[in-house]
C-alpha cells in the first residue's frame, strides 16, 4: 500500500474502506450495539414521562397505563430467549438489524396511534423488537471483543450508552410533550434507528452460526401466556380486587403455564431455555440478581413518574427535569464499575451496587406529598448509582460463565430475566399505589419491597458466590 494511503487492520476489498476486525470497525460495531440498547433505554424513561399525558388523551386509569408500559417489557421479556437463539442460528448481525428496523417502524405506529388499544399493540412490537435488539447486540460485542478485561470494558461504554438515553430521556421527553404533544416522543426513535441499521451493516462482523439450533415455538408460547398471565393478574389485582375471579384464574393459569414452560425445557432437544446452563452458579446467581433488581427498580420508576405528576402537579417538563440527576448519576458509575470490579472482584461490585440501591430507597420512607424535590434528590441518585455499579459486572461475568457460543443465548436469559422483573415491578408497585386507601401507602409499601428485594439480591450474589467450589 502507498505511504499516503491510511492504512487498516484489515480490508474488505475496496480501497480505504474497514471491514470486522479493524480497530475503526470494532469502535463503530461498539457504537452500533450502544445505540441498539439505548434507544430500547430510551423509551423506558421517555414513556414513564409521558404517562399523563397520554392518560389524559386516550382515557384510563392507572391499570391502563400499567398496560402501556407492561405490554413493551411483557413482550421484551417474552421473546428474548428466542431472539437470542435465532441470533446464534442464522447470524446475530442479520437480526439485530431486523430488530432495530421493526424497533423504528413500531415507534412510528405508537406516535400514530388513535386509542390506547392500537397504542398498547404497537408497545407490544416495540417490545419484541427490543428483545431482538439486547441479546443480539452483546452476542455481536462479545463476538467482536474475545479478550476478557477488554470485553468488560466495551460492556461498560455499551450500558453507558443506555445509561444517557435514560438520561436524556426525561429530559428530552418533557420538552417535547411540553412543546409538541406525548406522540413526538417516539419519533425520537426514527433517526437513531437509522443511523444504528447503517453502522452495523457497514462495519459490524457477523457471528458464527449454529445452523442446527431450532426454535422452540411451545416454549415459547408457555412463557408469553404465562408471563401474560402473571403481569395480568397483578395489574388487575390492584384495579379489581384479589379476590375477582379474572384475577384468580390468571393467577392460576400463569402457575399451569409456568409449570408447563418447565416441563417443555427439561424434555426438548433444543429448550428455549437450556436449563442446563443454570446449573452454573455463578450463571444461576446473577440471572437472579437481575430479575430481584429490576422489580426494585423499573416499579420505582413508574411510580415516581406518578408521584411527580399526579401527586405533586409537575407538568411532563419538570417532572422529566426531576428524573436527570437520578439518571444522570448512572452514566459515570458505568464508566467507573469495571475498574472498581477488576481491583475488589465483580461480585463484591455488585453486592456494593445493591446494597446503595436499597439504602437509597430506605432513605425515601419519609416521603410526603408535600415533601422539596431537593430534599429526596440526594436518596434518588444513590438509588441509580448503585443500578450503575452493578450492571456492568452483573452482565460481563454472566457472558464470561458460559462458552462464546452460547452467548446469543446466555444474554438472553439474563435480559429476560431482567425484563420480567420490571413487569412484575411494574404490575405490583402499580397495583400497590392503586389498590391501598392512598397513593401515598402504597408508595411506602413499594419503598419497603425495593429495600428487600435489593438486599435479597446483594445476600444472594454475595452468599453464593463465596460458597462455590
Amino acid at each position: 500500500m502507498r505511504a499516503n494511503t491510511i492504512k487498516y487492520e484489515t480490508f474488505d476489498g475496496r480501497a480505504g474502506t474497514p471491514r470486522a476486525g479493524s480497530r475503526l470497525a470494532t469502535t463503530l460495531t461498539l457504537a452500533a450495539m450502544s445505540l441498539g440498547y439505548g434507544v430500547v433505554q430510551l423509551d423506558v424513561t421517555i414513556v414513564n414521562t409521558a404517562l399523563d399525558a397520554m392518560g389524559k388523551t386516550l382515557g384510563g386509569g392507572v391499570a391502563e397505563l400499567q398496560w402501556v408500559v407492561s405490554a413493551y417489557t411483557i413482550a421484551f421479556a417474552a421473546f428474548i430467549l428466542t431472539a437470542g437463539a435465532l441470533g446464534d442460528r442464522i447470524g446475530a448481525k442479520r437480526v439485530f438489524m431486523a430488530g432495530f428496523a421493526i424497533f423504528t417502524a413500531a415507534s412510528l405506529a405508537c406516535a400514530l396511534s388513535p386509542n390506547a388499544v392500537v397504542l398498547i399493540g404497537a408497545r407490544l412490537v416495540q417490545g419484541l423488537a427490543a428483545a431482538i435488539l439486547v441479546p443480539n447486540s452483546l452476542a455481536l460485542l462479545n463476538h467482536a471483543y474475545p479478550d476478557d478485561r477488554a470485553r468488560g470494558r466495551a460492556v461498560a461504554v455499551w450500558a453507558a450508552g443506555a445509561s444517557l438515553a435514560l438520561t436524556a430521556g426525561p429530559f428530552v421527553g418533557g420538552a417535547l410533550i411540553t412543546l409538541v404533544g406525548w406522540r413526538a416522543i417516539f419519533l425520537v426513535n426514527l433517526p437513531i434507528g437509522l443511523a444504528g441499521l447503517w453502522l452495523t451493516w457497514r462495519y459490524a462482523s457477523e457471528t458464527t452460526r449454529a445452523r442446527l439450533r431450532e426454535i422452540d415455538l411451545p416454549g415459547q408460547l408457555a412463557a408469553i401466556g404465562a408471563l401474560g398471565a402473571l403481569a395480568g393478574a397483578i395489574i388487575e389485582g390492584g384495579a379489581l380486587g384479589w379476590d375477582h375471579p379474572f384475577v384468580i384464574a390468571a393467577f392460576a393459569g400463569a402457575g399451569v403455564l409456568g409449570a408447563l414452560f418447565v416441563w417443555r425445557e427439561r424434555r426438548a432437544a433444543q429448550p428455549m431455555l437450556p436449563l442446563s446452563l443454570f446449573g452454573h452458579r455463578l450463571f444461576a446467581l446473577t440471572s437472579l440478581v437481575g430479575l430481584l433488581v429490576n422489580i426494585a427498580i423499573y416499579g420505582l420508576i413508574f411510580v415516581l413518574s406518578l408521584y411527580f405528576q399526579r401527586i405533586n402537579g409537575l407538568s411532563a417538563w419538570w417532572t422529566g427535569l426531576a428524573f436527570v440527576p437520578m439518571m444522570g448519576a448512572v452514566l459515570p458509575v458505568n464508566l467507573l464499575a469495571p475498574r472498581l470490579a477488576e481491583r475488589i472482584g465483580p461480585c463484591p461490585t455488585i453486592v456494593a451496587g445493591a446494597c446503595i440501591s436499597a439504602f437509597g430507597c430506605l432513605g425515601l420512607l419519609w416521603i410526603a406529598p408535600d415533601t422539596r424535590y431537593w430534599m429526596i434528590c440526594a436518596q434518588l441518585i444513590a438509588i441509580s448509582c448503585g443500578l450503575g455499579l452493578l450492571v456492568p459486572p452483573l452482565t460481563s461475568t454472566l457472558l464470561g460463565s458460559v462458552d462464546k457460543a452460547r452467548s446469543g443465548i446466555a444474554a438472553g436469559v439474563l435480559n429476560a430475566t431482567r425484563q420480567t422483573g420490571s413487569v412484575l415491578g411494574v404490575a405490583l408497585f402499580g397495583s400497590l399505589v392503586a389498590a391501598e386507601g392512598t397513593f401515598m401507602t402504597g408508595f411506602h409499601l413499594s419503598l419497603i419491597v425495593s429495600a428487600s428485594v435489593l438486599l435479597l439480591a446483594a445476600i444472594v450474589i454475595g452468599l453464593g458466590a463465596s460458597s462455590r467450589g
